[in-house]
Formats: C-alpha cells, structure tokens, sequence
C-alpha cells in the first residue's frame, strides 16, 4: 500500500483499458502520459492534477443509478473521491469511496475499468487542479438502502433513463 502501487494499478487500469471512443482514448493516452511523468500523480498531495477514484453505483437489477448532491461542485454525480496511501489499488479507493459515501455493505466491484473523465476543480487542496477520474461500476445488493455521509447535500437512487437535468454522471 503506497503511492507506487496506486500508480502502478492506475497504469496498469489504463494499459487494459479498451476506451469505446475516439475521445476516450485520446483522454488514456493523456492520463497516461500525466502518469508518466508523476510518480505521486494518484495522491491529492500533487497539485497539477492527480487521479481520483469514482464509482458508478448501480441497483442490483441496472435500472437504477446512486448519485450523491455534491456540496462543493452543486450537480448530481457519481460517486468517488481522492485516492489515500493506505489504499493499494484506484479500485479499492473507489471500492471505500462507494462503501463510505453510501452507506451500503456488501456491495460489488466489478472488474476493469468503466470509464475515465477529467474535471477542472479547486478541492481540498485550495487552489485550482485537474482530476483525472478512473471510474469502476459497482453494482448494489437487492434492497439496497443509501445513507447519506456528511460528504453530500444529498443521495439517492435516479432511474437510469431519468436522471436530473443536472446530473453529470457517464452511463454507457
């Protein structure tokens, strides 16, 4: 558990990856070519940008989507957030961002890469950045019941085919 091994799963994410666009691919090669050249890029601590971890949750049958009422960017979106040294891989970041922020158990991480983004942002850090989003799609167990964290204004399951006018989220 390190910033290498989160670098190292980052690379790896988007080496594997198959990007279903031409735009999806010129934006894995940016991610890794960012990658190439920082070695702490998967940690907040690196202010040009860094990757974050997002999980796209999803109702155990696909209809629905859980997203979160972010307080500091003021639009429905997924799930996620800053990598941590004590995770060892994005995926697991984005596995205990999901579990966090939604107050579920026993959800699941299904395997791969589901997508990536990049958002200009002043986070945490202060000052304006970039986060490089690698996005896992995680479905949740039948019944599921959201409890909202202190990390958002709201929470709540959005059929997929009626998501609010503001919601930024990527459902392929």
């Amino acid at each position: 558990m390190s910033a290498e091994s989160l670098h190292k799963s980052a690379v790896e994410l988007l080496e594997t990856w198959s990007p279903p666009t031409a735009s999806d691919a010129s934006l894995r090669e940016a991610m890794l070519a960012f990658l190439g050249s920082a070695p702490r890029g998967c940690l907040r601590e690196h202010a040009p940008g860094h990757i974050t971890a997002s999980a796209v949750v999803f109702s155990h049958d696909g209809g629905e989507v859980l997203l979160t009422l972010h307080p500091k960017v003021g639009r429905w979106i997924q799930l996620g957030g800053h990598c941590e040294e004590a995770d060892d891989t994005v995926s697991a970041a984005a596995f205990r961002e999901a579990t966090e922020e939604s107050g579920i158990p026993d959800l699941i991480l299904e395997p791969g890469l589901y997508g990536a983004q990049a958002h200009p942002i002043t986070c945490s850090l202060g000052v304006p950045t970039r986060h490089l989003d690698l996005l896992f799609r995680i479905r949740a167990p039948e019944g599921a019941v959201p409890v909202r964290s202190a990390e958002s204004t709201d929470l709540r399951w959005w059929p997929v085919d009626a998501l609010p006018d503001d919601a930024d989220v990527l459902l392929r």
